[in-house]
């Protein structure tokens, strides 16, 4: 893999507008160390794998939606620092 020059590293600097000219030989060490890991992730040996998405198999697992009345509202409210009508009542969010 070639390496990336001070140049290069300039123009990539000057495209995300950062000024790192300072910390300049720091910087192009570490994009090299970066590059050289990416080049051997890229030759890594894939042959005979499978492509895998996850852990398992199992996609979208999600139990049913069910509304359940909760009867014990007063319980509920004993631990609010307001209420209001049966409700928590809470500061206002949005302007």
């Amino acid at each position: 893999m070639a390496n990336v020059s001070k140049e290069e590293l300039l123009h990539i600097a000057k495209l995300a507008n950062l000024n790192i000219k300072e910390e300049l030989d720091n910087y192009l060490n570490n994009l090299q160390d970066i590059l050289n890991f990416a080049n051997v992730v890229n030759n890594a040996n894939t042959e005979g794998l499978e492509e895998t998405i996850g852990e398992n198999d199992k996609y979208n697992v999600f139990r049913k939606d069910e509304v359940k009345e909760f009867k014990e509202n007063e319980l509920l409210l004993t631990n609010a620092k307001e209420q209001e009508r049966n409700m928590f009542k809470i500061p206002k969010v949005i302007n």
